[in-house]
């Protein structure tokens, strides 16, 4: 029966480890860099419309442009965000002509409406609104409001092609192609055809965003080359293996036993925590891998929480068994307390930080969450494997001194 036990908690270990080792090698070939760490282009604009065209929603549709623009670029996941009331941030990371990528962004966008033939009926300025809307058999579809002047030349583009398709290109991407079926006179236009609610949505914000000029003015621009963003992850990778090494030496040696049960748990912990950043398809900078690094400090503390709660028990003459359940029921609440209060500062930081911050309290929270599943699920379940295959007995298997 002890052998059973025993081969039974090797085989745990064993499992967790080689487990853990594929999960981390497989997120450093999938997870991805930020600029700071692959080099790239990072610029900071201003959105100021032209004219005062009302509308609430000129960043989503200046964003809207700015990806059509960098998908061209053939840049693998941009980041594109907004930043207050009326600023835009670009990060480009592993774009090397830089200029190229900034004359591409800043360049207002063109919308056009172009017969059978190729010749041009509107541009942008001829529409004035483009709206989510459903048709007469409550499908979903686009609406099409033009100025006066639109009105006019769609109303004779509709009657001489009708039966054909007009195209609406923006910036030369035919982002549709609808059938005339009836000459439009008033101004007013729908396009129907199989779509749902979503691609209604985003096919009128295109359309308004190359309706609506919008003057992205470069406030902050800068640059971090290949060369820069891969030292600085060479030298975050090195700083933080030798942190961890240090760690898990420290726990062996002062918790023996139990510094070795700890030192498996935050292998897997480290495992997950990455695997998780890759599935919610993160990207992984040098503030986030900061944040890693602090829940790294939090799982161990976590744990050293519990062993010392563990020994006074053992200390006042319990058994080991006791000893490990009561430990973990005395440290709870000093673990929830800790980690919900910091849980509550990254949130803090999330919701009102921008950029590198946002991804420092992204990665905090996501190791803080795993760090308590370690310390007190993980490491509770490997220390009851340990003691029902008699592999811990005696107090100064723990560190108990005296």
């Amino acid at each position: 029966m002890k052998s059973n036990r025993l081969m039974i908690f090797a085989g745990v270990v064993l499992l967790l480890l080689v487990l853990s080792g594929a999960a981390i090698l497989q997120a450093k070939n999938s997870i991805k860099l930020g600029l700071d760490l692959s080099g790239g282009v990072y610029v900071l604009y201003q959105a100021v419309e032209a004219e005062d065209t009302g509308g609430g929603d000129k960043i989503d549709r200046a964003i809207t442009v700015i990806r059509n623009r960098i998908d061209s670029l053939g840049v693998s996941e941009p980041v594109i965000q907004r930043e207050g009331d009326d600023r835009i941030r670009v990060e480009l990371a592993g774009v090397e002509d830089q200029r190229q990528a900034r004359e591409v962004i800043g360049t207002t966008a063109m919308l056009t409406f172009v017969g059978p033939e190729g010749d041009v009926i509107l541009t942008g300025g001829d529409l004035k609104d483009a709206y989510a809307t459903f048709d007469s058999r409550n499908r979903p579809s686009v609406g099409l409001e033009f100025t006066s002047e639109g009105t006019a030349a769609f109303s004779e583009a509709t009657e001489k092609y009708l039966n054909q398709f007009i195209a609406i290109l923006l910036d030369e991407d035919v982002i549709s192609a609808p059938t005339v079926a009836s000459v439009i006179t008033d101004g007013r236009a729908t396009i129907e055809g199989n779509m749902s609610i979503e691609d209604a949505r985003n096919l009128a914000l295109m359309l308004r965003s190359g309706a609506l000029p919008v003057n992205l003015i470069e406030l902050e621009t800068r640059s971090v080359g290949p060369t820069l963003g891969q030292d600085s992850l060479n030298r975050s990778v090195r700083a933080g293996v030798a942190g961890l090494i240090l760690v898990l030496l420290f726990m062996l040696v002062y918790y023996r036993f139990f510094g070795l049960i700890a030192d498996v748990a935050l292998v897997a912990y480290i495992a997950v925590v990455f695997a998780l950043l890759t599935a919610i398809n993160a990207t992984l900078t040098l503030p986030g891998i900061a944040g890693l690094i602090l829940s790294v400090g939090m799982a161990v503390d976590a744990n050293v929480i519990i062993f010392e709660r563990v020994k006074e028990e053992l200390k006042l003459g319990r058994t080991m068994r006791t000893s490990i359940e009561a430990g973990f029921n005395n440290a709870f609440r000093a673990i929830l307390d800790a980690n919900v209060t910091t849980l509550i500062a990254a949130a803090v930081l999330f919701r009102y930080g921008t950029g590198p911050i946002r991804g420092f309290a992204v990665t905090l929270s996501v190791g803080i969450l795993v760090s308590m599943f370690s310390a007190i699920v993980l490491t509770r379940f490997l220390l009851r494997q340990a003691v029902r295959a008699e592999l811990l007995r005696a107090p100064e298997q723990t560190g108990v001194r005296g």
